[in-house]
């Protein structure tokens, strides 16, 4: 019985000691991972902001101020990726380090929010947007009226980022308007490599013959991808037609790609832990542009260490690095120096 009892005691005490290490590999691990949704509180101001568009569509978003005695005058306009909003978590990070390094930064929706919203009305008409439903080549509207919007909150400049299928909006809108108030475009973790996908012929057929039909919202399933996808005939039409030189918008296979309508300053990057792009898609995006008659008259790229596709834990970097590069913008010659990978 006395040895049942002394072995009873010594297990109870492994158990013991056991538990508490448990607890700190437990804790140790919840520090180590990722987690998007633990951002700590801003320390300055933050305000939900909405803007409309040209066409009356209206979209939310925040603007993260820093205090007035750091402010510079170029505002960040971050534009969100596919099937999220303007309020993702690590984007609110980003909003509030850019904040802190005397940038204002106005996160905000585009019609493509989301995998599907109601972007307003046409009478008794519903117009519907985000990813299934979204016509993305109206985005360019939604752009300018945040643009507008930081002109009437006293910035008379802008960076524009792009964030992965954001950076589709940002880099047409610039194409096209050639807006004077841009003074740089970010591509954050967006496509470099010419899209060269040919739209499937069965679902061709189908979203035309819905849209004939004047059902552009019906749904056009794609069974070929690992998980269930959808994307209304509209939505699908825009993309098989997008122009060319919009598609390969760097000219890595086409002349005359769209990039040659950019003349402001460039910035592009990855993260290095899994993200859409690596550092050789950085340098061919550079060669292309290098061989362009016309193009953006400054590229610097930089790949943001141990970040993932949404920057996961690695907010501050990415704003330390649009805030470094948006002072060569303010100061081009003080900023050489600082500027992160010159062309």
């Amino acid at each position: 019985m006395k040895l049942q009892d002394s072995i009873t005691r010594r297990r109870l005490a492994a158990i013991a000691a056991l538990v508490p290490l448990l607890g700190t590999t437990f804790l140790f691990w919840q520090g180590c991972a990722r987690r998007p949704e633990n951002q700590r509180a801003g320390k300055f101001p933050e305000e939900l902001v909405y803007v409309r568009s040209e066409d009356d569509i209206v979209n939310g978003g925040a603007i993260f101020v820093p205090p007035k005695e750091s402010a510079k005058p170029i505002a960040v306009v971050w534009i969100h990726g596919w099937g999220v909003n303007f309020y993702y978590p690590t984007y609110v990070g980003i909003g509030r380090a850019l904040a802190e390094r005397g940038y204002a930064c106005i996160s905000g929706n585009t019609r493509m929010h989301d995998l599907a919203n109601v972007a307003g009305w046409r009478g008794e008409k519903r117009i519907r947007g985000g990813g299934y439903w979204g016509v993305a080549s109206e985005e360019v509207r939604d752009l300018a009226a945040w643009i507008d919007f930081a002109e009437g909150r006293g910035f008379e400049k802008v960076v524009l980022v792009g964030h992965s299928a954001g950076w589709s909006a940002v880099r047409r809108y610039q194409a096209e308007k050639q807006d004077r108030r841009v003074a740089g475009v970010v591509l954050a973790s967006g496509a470099v490599q010419a899209d060269t996908r040919v739209p499937d012929p069965e679902q061709l057929v189908e979203a035309t013959r819905l849209m004939a039909e004047g059902k552009g919202d019906d749904l056009v399933r794609d069974p070929k991808r690992s998980f269930p996808s959808f994307t209304s005939a509209a939505t699908f039409l825009d993309i098989a037609n997008a122009p060319p030189e919009f598609k390969d918008f760097f000219g890595v296979q086409t002349p005359n790609p769209a990039v040659t309508r950019v003349s402001c300053p460039l910035l592009a990057f990855f993260g290095t832990n899994g993200d859409v792009g690596t550092q050789a898609d950085l340098e061919l995006l550079k060669s292309c542009i290098q061989r362009q008659s016309s193009g953006p008259s400054r590229v610097n790229t930089v790949m943001i260490q141990n970040a993932d596709h949404m920057y996961t834990g690695e907010e501050a970097q990415v704003a330390q690095t649009i805030a470094r590069w948006a002072d060569t913008l303010l100061s081009p010659e003080a900023g050489k120096a600082e500027a992160p990978g010159r062309r």
